[in-house]
């Protein structure tokens, strides 16, 4: 049996003729199943994508056909492997898609919000308030949205820089009786009483904390209301340590905390002292300028009818 064997794989030609006949025509199948299956995946990725992940009817025909063909083995599945890396494919070319355009629209609004973050937004024109209960008029940008219950008469601030507003304080009628804005005396004791209000409401009790305060500028000017009023400008700039409680000078150091820009303009009427106050900080009132003086040259009091 052993010699017989040795025979049968030294000489194939003595193979019976039938059985020989039967491998070569499953060969052949298996070969001609490859090239075809190649052929229509080369075709297929011709194809435009669908929306739809659903295979081809090329694939579903020829998949019914190889499931009902008994001599396919199953490595002859391996092209319908190959259909669903295609498929998978295509969905990632759809997610890099829907990926750019996030990027893209990342990169178009990130300057508008870190612009927004940093700087005020340019005004485009001017509201006007005007409070008949009380006697007074102004005018604010018209992008600044007004916050309820800040504790003074009215109050504006930029929605973008929270640091950049504006409010009116307005003496007690009951424990003040002023005639004119010259009852402060001239503007430069004004600006020093200003400036003292501020350095008074910004005390802090936090250790380490330092006030550095200017009295930039004082000035009077007569409206076309044919009123007299005070401008104040002051800048005050806030320090602090960045370790409260170290025990060694060298490792409290101070850093900056905000520098702010103040200005202040100052009315009387109706025995009231009236204050339209501004603030910005620094870097944003360099840009901001000429929007603030328009809203501090717009500040009126007004007679309040009995």
């Amino acid at each position: 049996m052993g010699s017989h064997s040795t025979n049968c794989k030294a000489q194939p030609n003595n193979m019976n003729p039938q059985l020989r006949l039967r491998r070569e025509r499953k060969s052949g199948k298996k070969e001609i199943t490859k090239r075809a299956m190649a052929a229509i995946v080369s075709l297929e990725s011709l194809l435009p994508s669908s929306s739809s992940p659903s295979p081809s009817p090329l694939f579903t025909t020829l998949r019914t056909a190889s499931s009902l063909s008994p001599h396919f083995p199953p490595q002859s599945k391996r092209p319908f492997r190959g259909l669903c890396k295609a498929q998978s494919t295509t969905a990632f070319a759809v997610s890099k898609r829907n990926a750019f355009t996030a990027i893209l629209s990342g990169c178009i609004a990130t300057p508008i919000i870190a612009h927004g973050s940093v700087l005020a937004q340019p005004s485009v024109g001017f509201r006007e308030y005007i409070d008949f209960f009380d006697g007074y008029s102004l005018r604010y940008p018209q992008n600044w949205i007004q916050v309820k219950g800040a504790g003074a008469d009215i109050f504006f601030r930029d929605p973008f820089v929270l640091d950049e507003n504006l409010s009116v304080d307005i003496s007690s009628p009951s424990s003040s009786r002023y005639k004119s804005v010259e009852d402060l005396g001239p503007p430069e004791e004004a600006g020093k009483r200003v400036l003292k209000q501020y350095l008074t409401e910004f005390m802090s009790t936090r250790l380490g904390v330092r006030r550095e305060s200017s009295l930039l500028s004082t000035s009077s000017r007569v409206a076309d209301d044919g009123r007299l009023y005070y401008q104040v400008e002051v800048n005050i700039k806030s320090y602090a340590n960045n370790n409260e409680l170290a025990v060694m000078p060298e490792e409290r150091v101070v850093r900056l905390e905000w520098d702010r820009r103040y200005l202040s303009v100052l009315g009387v009427e109706n025995n009231r002292l009236y204050e339209l106050r501004l603030q910005a900080p620094e870097n944003v009132f360099r840009e901001e300028e000429n929007d603030l003086r328009q809203v501090m040259d717009s500040f009126r009091v007004n007679k309040v009818k009995a």
